[in-house]
């Protein structure tokens, strides 16, 4: 695995909270097997950055192109989803019509090779799903079992249409303040 970044250093997750060092620069991995676009906040700034024509680029020769949550943007933005079905974070689900993707709510959609998981958690059903395409269900099933993946969540609160409006609206009001460009949708 090589973490790939415009430029060899350490980038941080717009909260502090994750460092990843980049290993390599774009130019140094042309074509990768395998091209993993991570989401969150970050990937807005990066929309008229040099990862956009990267993507474009790499995904022509890539085995797999997949992302988790709003990666898919990023995704869109480079003309990968472009007459495809996909999905991301449910709050940004319907700017994927912006790039000629037909939103869907599903947690992980497969597309060809391209494969885009809905939020973070869904990541890692996107993660058994290569898996299990890339060698059989049984390699798959061995590392879910090993990493004890068998979700139990305490609360039915993980999609919108289950949540209770007001946790829906608090979560709206929270994006909304982080990313003031998406206030409109928090009403």
């Amino acid at each position: 695995m090589i973490f790939v970044g415009a430029e060899k250093r350490a980038y941080t997750s717009d909260n502090g909270m994750l460092r990843l060092n980049a290993d390599a620069t774009l130019d140094e991995v042309p074509t990768p097997e395998i091209l993993l676009v991570p989401g969150g906040y970050g990937v807005f700034p990066e929309m008229e950055g040099p990862i956009v024509p990267w993507i474009d680029k790499a995904h022509k020769t890539s085995t797999w192109t997949t992302s988790v949550c709003t990666g898919s943007l990023l995704l869109g933005h480079a003309g990968v989803l472009d007459g495809l079905t996909a999905t991301t974070h449910w709050y940004w689900l319907d700017r994927l019509r912006d790039y000629g993707a037909e939103p869907t709510g599903q947690r992980v959609v497969e597309q060809g090779k391209v494969v885009t998981a809905a939020g973070v958690s869904s990541g890692i059903d996107m993660a058994l799903t290569l898996v299990a395409r890339m060698t059989n269900d049984e390699i798959a099933q061995a590392i879910q079992l090993s990493v004890e993946y068998d979700p139990q969540p305490p609360f039915d609160a993980g999609a919108p249409e289950k949540a209770p409006a007001s946790v829906l609206e608090l979560v709206r009001a929270a994006i909304a303040q982080r990313d003031p460009s998406s206030a409109a949708r928090a009403a």
